[in-house]
């Protein structure tokens, strides 16, 4: 089976904006990726000035914030290490059992590969410190920065979501007819996670040039 591999433009990213840029990214994917009916919901991300569509499902909006959950308690177990998140589509098949394998297996039909550079700084003091000071000139050029790279990021991540439409606009023979009794709103998936800190890591492109051919890659 034809597995088509899309490589998200990579973010940098602090630690308190993970939550909210791997919902938007996630749910824009399996909203694009839904199954009969859905009921889209509109969401407003507090950080930017972006707006996303859900499905509108519960269930899979809990197994995302799971994941998410996962995925912020890798990062702070490894730090400064770049961490990624694959979400795949697969089917299920039937195959005639072996003394090595069951009689299920999933084939992967689509990848998402999302890569966060989370930044690393100092924990802020509470505002409840007894010997903070006001320091206008350097508050003032950290405000600055901040509002600088918060406008880069957003603008990322507007390429990133455009970066999505396009991959679904224009890649649609691989994606296969709807399972009967699907369980969902969309085509069975799986999210994993994974970081530099592991082996896998460096071979992973060349597993999936292996695996599934060269990766889409569009920008």
């Amino acid at each position: 089976m034809n597995c088509e591999v899309c490589e998200l433009k990579e973010l940098d990213v602090e630690h308190f904006e993970i939550r909210e840029v791997l919902r938007c990214i996630l749910h824009t994917v399996l909203f694009h990726r839904a199954l009969g009916l859905v009921r889209p919901k509109d969401i407003d991300l507090e950080l930017f000035e972006i707006t996303y569509v859900q499905c509108g499902d519960p269930e899979l909006e809990k197994k995302i914030d799971e994941k998410i959950d996962q995925f912020i308690d890798r990062v702070e177990k490894h730090p400064n290490k770049k961490n990624q998140i694959c979400l795949s589509f697969y089917e299920v098949k039937n195959k005639q059992a072996t003394w090595f394998t069951n009689k299920v297996e999933r084939l992967h039909w689509e990848q998402w590969y999302i890569n966060l550079n989370v930044a690393q700084h100092p924990k802020p003091h509470s505002g409840k410190s007894h010997h903070s000071k006001v320091v206008v000139g350097p508050a003032d050029s950290a405000s600055e920065e901040r509002s600088v790279r918060r406008a880069a990021l957003e603008a990322s991540l507007r390429e990133v979501l455009f970066q999505i439409i396009k991959f679904v606009n224009e890649k649609k023979d691989h994606v296969p007819s709807i399972p009967p009794n699907i369980d969902g709103v969309s085509f069975p998936y799986e999210i994993t996670i994974s970081s530099s800190s592991d082996s896998a890591f460096g071979m992973d492109m060349f597993k999936r040039m292996l695996q599934t051919g060269h990766p889409t890659m569009l920008s």
